[in-house]
């Protein structure tokens, strides 16, 4: 396959498109959005996010070292876009869309009732890049609705229509899995062997 070749830029997708919730040492709230965000380990588990320092809720993470990752759907795609457009220091986003909060559980920050699912996180380490700055974070807490759990208590996080950024445009996950994690290494069931009608035969074909 023949390819063009491009100077280094950040041509990499699909991400996440989520909505990040903050506040300020008075405790006053914000929303913004965020695509430069990755999970970074399992034990315990952390996610980064790198944010510019020009932005509001840069200044807000750094007081209170803290800030909620909520996951966003293709219904909230007009709000997600919007915050990551407008700067809340300009407009109180949280007012404009009557965005709902409810009190964090681990943390001080809030997360976003229309959310799906809210990632509580508490900052270990800043790294200072460039443009942004990486912030690394221990998630300490998640909420998940109710309507994304089944009978036994499994998580159904495919169910929910989340939102992804590909370079430039928005795009809604598809709800129907290609596979699950390990399906390509799974042992196949061994089959019965055939049952033949007559006398069984040994190895040599005619017993």
């Amino acid at each position: 396959m023949a390819k063009e070749f491009f100077k280094g830029s950040v041509l990499f997708g699909p991400l996440p498109a989520v909505l990040v919730t903050t506040v300020d040492a008075a405790g006053v709230p914000n929303v913004f959005t965020v695509s430069w965000i990755g999970i970074a380990c399992s034990h315990p588990p952390m996610l980064t996010i790198a944010v510019r320092k020009e932005r509001l809720s840069y200044d807000n993470i750094r007081a209170t070292n803290e800030f909620v990752v909520n996951l966003t759907t293709a219904a909230m795609v007009g709000i997600t876009d919007f915050c990551g457009c407008r700067s809340g220091r300009r407009v109180d986003k949280i007012k404009h869309f009557d965005l709902q909060l409810v009190p964090g559980v681990a943390v001080v920050v809030p997360s976003l009732e229309m959310s799906p699912v809210a990632l509580e996180c508490r900052v270990v380490s800043v790294s200072e890049l460039g443009s942004h700055d990486l912030f690394v974070a221990e998630i300490v807490g998640n909420k998940v609705d109710h309507s994304l759990l089944d009978r036994d208590g499994k998580i159904r996080l495919g169910e929910s229509g989340l939102l992804a950024y590909c370079h430039g445009e928005y795009f809604a996950l598809a709800r129907r899995p290609l596979g699950t994690f390990g399906h390509s290494v799974a042992k196949r069931p061994r089959r019965r062997p055939r049952v033949t009608r007559g006398r069984p035969r040994g190895p040599g074909g005619k017993g």
